[in-house]
């Protein structure tokens, strides 16, 4: 028998069975790419780019795409060359050229596994497939075949595990698409309940004992986070809820000049001091769902981000209490709003306008801001150039093992009389007594003497810092000062401090102890002949020491349970008020 008929008749059967075998695995090795950049494609779109500072997402590379040839099994630096497998992997991939891989290793120096194995040898049953089909003089040599077979035989488990898997990927990239929100847009979403009240305490105003009533209220956040690009962020901000101030200024009664019976209670306390955080705004109903923020942010070179927003803050925008005050934020840490923030931080009210940050160095940030809290009404003394306005200003520092960080701190903040915002304040941090809180139009005697408020002007400066002792204990500080001048009659100065201490996965990891101590906004000194309501050139009595406390109890991943509570020495800023005490439990879901 001649020498090519019996190389037909052996290789004929070996061939067919390869041929189905090759077909088999070359299908399956599609398949796996085409699922695996599915999955990719899904986690690009869906990426979270929400972060205070700016960032950029990346897609990361996949090991079955931008596959390149590998001409010798050598060039793969983690394959163990004791297994005889390897030796007859050699063979064929020198002979016919067949291995592909990815930066000419398998996943870092780990050793080659046998998965990964029979994805090199699919290349080679594929390219001897290749030979066959072509019907030319370079068909596989028996031997090979004879090696082919013996290894596919060896691996044959692994190639049906692969297929299995590869089903339940199908199934799950069905599952994902199916149920994704949106291709570009995350929804996060935390909602609050909160058992509470007053506990001891007075009314400042009339006098008599604060209601000691124990309310359960709700406060309810969506944010949808849209990225086009990959590198910029829409965030919409849907909120609503109930929860009830327990601290405001009243507002006075009479009609004069820049009077308001907007909030003529002034909350249960009739001051600001106390007052809790998280609260449901005066201007709109109980559990009314208004668009609490709309801002679309994107960077400008790699070291700028730029925010425009139609309703925010600046310095919220540009995210710079944070960094030095771990108190910042909602649903999870401060009970008050003064433990939040400085008072630098709070003059501005929701409203549209623009924040840009910089980084200087990795060291140095800055930041800048303009808001109109009124910028969207196009009445007399409103709009975005002509009313009430903040311009922020902050300069970070970060040391290099980030454990420390100072910021410097500045705004100026003019309020025409008569304005209100969405908050439902004129003038003033929102927090502390309220003389500090207090302009022209706030004393109705001026509205009846004919005293016309030609609104209130105010430079403020602010210096807070964060020390990590160590991973168990962190200390926060800051100090604000505000210099107040009432246009055409006299100036005031309101200052204020505190002190925190942190203690991050306090009892179980996750969980968080803290509290907090310091001076509210208080008015130390005002010009002889402006009358705020106290009489004329009177400011604050004495001074009063905020105190609070609270743990964070981390349930679960997406439940945690606060207690806290919040003690005010001298409410008001006056020693004949008896201290006041407000007990706190806010449960937080999120999801």
């Amino acid at each position: 028998m001649k020498k090519t008929t019996w190389n037909i008749l052996v290789t004929l059967p070996i061939s067919l069975g390869l041929l189905v075998l090759a077909a088999s695995t070359k299908t399956l090795a599609n398949e796996i790419n085409n699922t695996k950049e599915d999955l990719l494609s899904i986690k690009e779109n869906t990426a979270d780019n929400d972060k205070t500072t700016q960032i950029i997402a990346q897609a990361e590379p996949s090991s079955l795409s931008n596959e390149s040839e590998l001409t010798s099994v050598s060039q793969l630096s983690d394959v163990q060359p004791s297994d005889w497998a390897y030796e007859s992997l050699k063979s064929l991939i020198e002979r016919y050229n067949c291995l592909v891989g990815s930066d000419t290793k398998y996943r870092g120096n780990q050793a080659l596994t046998r998965y990964e194995f029979a994805a090199g040898l699919n290349a080679c049953l594929n390219q001897v497939n290749k030979l066959i089909a072509s019907s030319t003089s370079n068909l596989a040599v028996k031997t090979d075949l004879e090696t082919i077979q013996r290894l596919s035989e060896e691996f044959n488990t692994e190639l049906t595990v692969l297929r299995g898997r590869l089903d339940a990927i199908e199934a799950r990239t069905t599952e994902l698409e199916g149920n994704q929100f949106s291709t570009t847009t995350k929804l996060q979403g935390t909602v609050q309940f909160v058992l509470g009240g007053v506990l001891a305490g007075n009314n400042v105003v009339t006098k008599q004992p604060a209601p000691k009533t124990i309310t359960l209220q709700n406060q309810a956040r969506l944010v949808l986070n849209t990225s086009f690009t990959g590198k910029d962020q829409l965030r919409l901000t849907l909120s609503g809820g109930n929860i009830n101030s327990l601290g405001g200024v009243p507002n006075p009664k009479g009609t004069g000049t820049g009077l308001s019976t907007n909030n003529p209670t002034g909350g249960i306390f009739g001051t600001f001091d106390g007052r809790t955080a998280d609260n449901a705004s005066p201007s709109f109903g109980p559990n009314q769902i208004i668009m609490g923020g709309i801002r679309y942010r994107f960077p400008i070179g790699n070291k700028t981000q730029f925010n425009i927003f139609a309703q925010s803050d600046g310095a919220n925008e540009i995210g710079l209490s944070g960094p030095t005050n771990p108190f910042e934020g909602s649903a999870s840490n401060g009970i008050s709003r003064f433990s939040r923030r400085n008072m630098v931080y709070n003059y501005g009210d929701t409203g549209p306008g623009i924040a840009i940050l910089h980084d200087l160095s990795k060291q140095w940030q800055l930041g800048l801001s303009y808001s109109a809290p009124n910028g969207n009404d196009p009445s007399p003394k409103n709009g975005l150039f002509t009313g009430r306005y903040v311009a922020f200003g902050q300069i970070t520092y970060f040391s290099p093992k980030k454990n420390f960080r100072v910021g410097l701190s500045y705004a100026n903040t003019y309020s025409p009389a008569g304005t209100l915002g969405q908050g439902g304040t004129n003038f003033g941090p929102a927090a502390g007594s309220n003389l500090a809180n207090s302009t022209i139009s706030t004393n109705p005697d001026n509205a009846t003497n004919g005293i016309v408020d030609k609104g209130t002007l105010g430079n403020l400066y602010g210096i807070g810092a964060l020390y990590r002792i160590n991973p168990r204990l962190t200390i926060n500080s800051f100090v604000g000062y505000s210099a107040h001048r009432y246009l055409g009659y006299g100036d005031g100065q309101v200052w204020n401090w505190g002190v925190g201490l942190t203690s991050p996965d306090l009892g179980k990891k996750g969980s968080l102890g803290a509290i907090f101590v310091g001076q509210a906004p208080t008015l130390t000194k005002l010009s002889t002949n402006v009358d705020l309501g106290a009489g004329k050139g009177q400011a604050d009595k004495d001074t009063s020491l905020h105190i609070e406390g609270w743990y964070l109890y981390k349930l679960t991943n997406s439940i945690e349970i606060t207690p806290g509570f919040i003690w005010i020495t001298a409410p008001n800023s006056d020693s004949t008020n008896p201290g006041s005490v407000v007990g706190w439990l806010r449960t937080t879901f999120r999801f």
